[in-house]
């Protein structure tokens, strides 16, 4: 499926990909903190709201 290079290089892409977000993510923490107090919300909210919309779909299966 793929050549021994390739899952090299997927892995290699992957792990600097991860170290430089959570670099850049580290970065910028205090500023998020400052601007985006209460997103958590938003996300439990659309969280629920999806969980809600499958409960219903299971419901009336």
């Amino acid at each position: 499926m793929f050549s021994n290079g390739q899952l090299i290089f997927g892995l290699l892409f992957f792990i600097a990909f991860a170290v430089i977000i959570g670099y850049q993510y580290r970065k910028d923490l205090r500023l998020h903190k400052k601007h985006y107090k209460g997103t958590v919300w938003v996300l439990i909210a659309f969280i629920g709201f999806i969980a809600m919309i499958a409960a219903v779909k299971f419901i009336f299966m």
